[in-house]
């Protein structure tokens, strides 16, 4: 049974054992909070000052890879990536290396959040300007600091309407986002590639965001091309990246939770949501006492658990956040 926690922002891994289910905590540690948007310089600060004092164990990161700049500045700008530079609004390459010596070094690991199934929309002008510079023209599917051409996404182009679909779900365009081909070898290398670059900068291992929009197989293959966790930041020799996938399944979703389990874990949303009912009153908390896979949650070495995050904190509903008063 995963640990209740008392803030709301905070998220919980459930007991991992296994390489790709181990998120290489220092021991003693246990709780991850995520720090969505803060700039790397101010996540280095608060790691040093408050959370490796604290004995928070890990931060997961809003994504770290080169974004289109869009009106307005909307926080889901970073999930739309034109390169695999690291460089946002949150630093440049220099200081996410920095960030990540100064967190490892009292005991915070990181983890990025990652965009493996997509490229970014067009934009309200093309060619779209980069958060370090670059240009794409996503209409075109065209990325040059990839680089990335039309032949690097799925085909025909299309756009998800029939959610109950398969195939128009992990091949079609998610909201406008242009959908990656990830059965191609050159696609499968520059996101290997990606993220080795990452764990030389020192991660502990990634959130896969979107990943029931791609195929189990070929993230599977993705991610056996990974490296080992870079020993200079204090893992241990053959320690392997942590893998936990965002996976939206509540049960009666076409695509489950379950097929994804072989080489990662899980973001539970059931966990999410059946404990925001029983502390918004809507169920009784003594039935909390049988909180478990009678509930519909996943197994514990499986699952990783949250409270809440930037996605249902947005989308109303029976999720209890911060927004909400005692």
């Amino acid at each position: 049974m995963c640990s209740l926690i008392k803030y709301l922002l905070l998220t919980v891994s459930c007991a991992l054992v296994q390489a790709q289910y181990d998120p290489n905590y220092v021991p003693g540690r246990d709780v991850m909070v995520h720090l969505m948007d803060w700039n790397w310089p101010d996540i280095a600060d608060e790691c040093e000052r408050f959370l490796g004092p604290k004995g928070y164990a890990g931060i997961q990161l809003s994504p770290v890879s080169e974004n289109q700049i869009v009106n307005g500045r909307p926080w889901w700008e970073r999930y739309q990536p034109v390169s695999y530079k690291v460089v946002t609004r949150s630093g440049n390459e220099q200081d996410f290396l920095d960030m990540s010596r100064r967190c490892n070094k009292v005991g915070v690991r990181l983890y990025p959040d990652v965009i493996l199934n997509h490229m970014s929309a067009a934009g309200a002008t093309n060619p779209v300007t980069g958060t370090g510079g670059s240009t794409a023209d996503p209409g075109a599917r065209q990325f040059p600091a990839v680089p990335y051409g039309p032949g690097d996404f799925n085909e025909p182009k299309c756009d998800i309407y029939n959610w109950n679909n398969v195939i128009e779900v992990r091949n079609c365009n998610l909201v406008g986002l242009e959908d990656l081909n990830q059965g191609k070898q050159w696609v499968r290398d520059k996101l290997i590639e990606h993220l080795n670059h990452l764990i030389d900068l020192g991660v502990a291992g990634f959130r896969i965001d979107a990943a029931k929009h791609m195929w189990p197989g070929d993230l599977d293959v993705i991610f056996k091309g990974l490296k080992d966790l870079n020993t200079e930041f204090g893992f241990e020799r053959g320690a392997r990246p942590f893998i936990f996938q965002e996976v939206i399944d509540y049960g009666g979703d076409v695509i489950k939770r379950e097929e994804y389990i072989g080489f990662g874990a899980v973001t539970d949303f059931i966990f999410s949501r059946e404990l925001s009912k029983a502390f918004s009153g809507h169920n009784a908390l003594k039935w909390l006492q049988s909180f478990g896979p009678q509930w519909g949650l996943l197994e514990s070495k499986y699952s990783f658990c949250f409270v809440d995050n930037h996605d249902n904190q947005r989308d109303g509903g029976e999720i209890l956040t911060y927004k909400d008063s005692k």
